[in-house]
């Protein structure tokens, strides 16, 4: 099973009067991510809210190690920890590009939904399709 990669490059829009990233925007760049490994392993997920099926956030929680700054080129490292019947539960790692420096590790548990916002089983094939980035601990 692999990881999934996302490289994010930070913009003086993206920090604080500082100049290092502002914390709420690693959320952001999670949610980048985990867009791109799904739409690249299934389908755009407009193509779901068509089916009437969302995706909510439902917990986030992130540890902060290091600063990242305006200018750096991060990865996004992505992977699915766990399946439930309607969650999926995500870890996720921040690294500074070309280094093995760690500035931001966490878990996001997503829900799918129906348009009323109520529950809804993941389809089968959605799992089937997102095994491929499933992994214990990365």
């Amino acid at each position: 099973m692999s990881v999934h990669e996302l490289q994010v490059k930070i913009y003086y829009e993206d920090t604080d009067c500082g100049g290092v990233v502002y914390y709420a925007n690693y959320l952001k760049y999670l949610e980048r991510a985990r867009t791109e490994m799904f739409e690249e392993a299934c389908m755009p997920l407009t193509e779901l809210m068509k089916q009437g099926i969302q995706f909510v956030v439902a917990e986030a929680s992130l540890r902060y190690h290091r600063p990242g700054r305006y200018g750096d080129r991060l990865i996004v490292e992505s992977w699915i920890k766990q399946f439930g019947h309607v969650t999926i539960l995500f870890g996720h790692r921040v690294k500074r590009l070309n280094t093995s420096e760690v500035l931001v590790t966490g878990e996001v548990k997503i829900a799918s939904v129906s348009d009323a916002l109520k529950p809804v089983r993941l389809p089968e094939g959605i799992k089937k399709a997102m095994e491929r980035y499933s992994l214990d601990e990365a």
